[in-house]
Parts: C-alpha cells; structure tokens; sequence
C-alpha cells in the first residue's frame, strides 16, 4: 500500500441523534409540552438549521434533562429563555453540545478520498493560481476528516508543499467537538482505519496508547466555530467542500439554501463533497453530478 494509499471501506454508522442513557433509577422524568418542544424545535431551526421532527420530542427530553432539571427551570420554554437571554452565547453553544451527536472516523466514505487523492488534486495543482489551495471542511466534527485531507496533500505534494498554502479551514457549530479536533488526539480504536504508514509518519502515540497528530499535520488545519446558517465570513472562493452528514438534519427548504450559498462561494471547477445519505435535486441545484456524492461547478 503506499503512503497516501486509502483503505478499503467499512460500513460507516452514520452520524445521528442518539438517545442518552436512561434517567438514574428513582431520579424524577421531566417531561415536556407538546408547545414548548415545538417553540423549542422552531427556535432551533431558524438559528441553527437543525430541524426536529415531532419523533424527536423524547430524545429533546432525554438530551436536556439533566441540565433542566439541576439548574431548576421549571420548563423547556424556560430553559429557552435563558439561552436567548445569555448574550455571551456560553448558553447557547452548551445547548447545542446537549443536541448535537458528532459521530465520525478517519477515512469515513473512502471513495471520497480516493477521487480527492487521484482527481482534484491533480487537477487543481495544475490549475491553481497564486500557489494557493483553499479547502473547507463545512462540518468537521472531532477533526478526523481534515486531518485525512492534510495527510492526503502532503503525500500528494511532498516537497513541492513548501512555497504553497495549502492549509484547510475547519468548521463546525460546537465548540466541544472543535476543542477534540485542536488537540488532535484519537485513542487506538479510532485509528482502525488509518494505513500504517501513516501513523508512523504523521502521528506520535502517548503512555496510553493514544496516538497525536504531528505538529505538521495540525499546522496545517485552522479550526474555527461557524454556524452555517450565518453569512459566511470568507473572502475567496473555495475549490473544495466537504459538507458532509450534516444536511441529513435540515429540512428540503434550509437544505436547497445552503447549497445555493455553497455554489457562490465556490471556485468555478470546485467541487462539492457531501454525505452518501445527502443526494441534491438535480432539476435545481447548479451543480452538476459528477459521482455519488459528488458535485462540481462548472
């Protein structure tokens, strides 16, 4: 296998909204109306894009409890006028850890990473201008993704990375998971899928059996906070997009939106990359289909 070489793939769970454990045993449920979800449910959409189906009203129950009930509010409606309320955003962004599940791995949906490695980047170091490569993981969870996109450009580049900015922007509305994602630190289990090569070239393991990311690998990754449904603070177009597993929890409307705004801030001959769950309508998107997945402006 060499050295930028991409595993066979393994079946990938995807990223979803899973239930907490259950309540300790005696401790009270707190339950809440079918009015204070649905205000709770519209707030978070039109803030955050998220969209929660009336299923979801057990799961919002189970996701918030423990914070409703040790603070003492008396109800959901409550609890969301205190997050409105907060103006440093500290409330707001310990919502959206409660809600939120951030689940991936290195070399999630390989075919990915295989076009990447053989086709845009070929393609895009023989026709960048200014020696500059601008790539943006739009949801990046705990860091795995950018990361195997660093490692991927410096296999592919090697030396000629030296004079080039080839760093990639890193995005995602929790900060918990970003903070997971800077330390760039992954137990052994979650290094199954990464080639030996790897490990050994770009990562350093610990007394714990811990591997980190080298200080080169990381360097190359700028993680930042950005909800996506605010106007994005960019001044050059993107020629790769990673969005993926993340338009899964939009509602049609939010998600054609979002990919309108993905189109203008991308190079012409950029790419889109998105969840294998996320297929875009192909009468009315203005990318065009190049492979499952995957788009390209033209």
């Amino acid at each position: 296998m060499s050295s930028c070489a991409v595993p066979r793939r393994r079946h990938a769970t995807q990223k979803d909204f899973r239930a907490p454990p259950a309540p300790d045993e005696g401790r009270p449920s707190m339950q809440i109306s079918e009015q204070d979800f649905r205000q709770f449910a519209d707030y978070v959409k039109a803030h955050y894009g998220i969209h929660f189906k009336k299923e979801k009203k057990t799961l919002v129950e189970g996701r918030l409890r423990s914070v409703l009930m040790s603070r003492n509010f008396g109800s959901l409606a409550e609890y969301l006028d205190y997050v409105k309320a907060d103006k440093t955003g500290q409330a707001a962004t310990e919502m959206l850890n409660r809600i939120t599940t951030n689940h991936t791995f290195f070399m999630r949906e390989p075919a990915h990473f295989h076009y990447f490695k053989n086709t845009v980047l070929p393609y895009l170091v023989d026709t960048m201008r200014y020696r500059d490569l601008h790539i943006w993981c739009a949801a990046c969870s705990t860091g795995e993704e950018p990361y195997t996109l660093a490692m991927l450009i410096a296999d592919y580049l090697g030396p000629r990375r030296h004079g080039m900015d080839t760093k990639i922007l890193a995005t995602d509305i929790s900060q918990k998971v970003l903070d997971i994602a800077k330390a760039g630190v992954y137990s052994a289990d979650k290094m199954n899928d990464v080639p030996a090569e790897w490990k050994k070239r770009y990562f350093t393991t610990d007394e714990n059996g811990n591997y980190k990311v080298s200080d080169e690998i990381r360097s190359e990754v700028i993680f930042r906070r950005l909800n996506l449904m605010d106007p994005f603070p960019f001044r050059s177009r993107m020629h790769v997009i990673f969005c993926r597993n993340v338009m899964i929890y939009f509602d049609t409307e939010t998600k054609e939106r979002l990919v309108e705004r993905l189109y203008d801030i991308t190079e012409p001959g950029g790419f889109l990359f998105i969840g294998h769950s996320e297929g875009l309508n192909r009468e009315k998107t203005r990318y065009r289909y190049v492979m499952p997945a995957v788009y390209r402006k033209d």
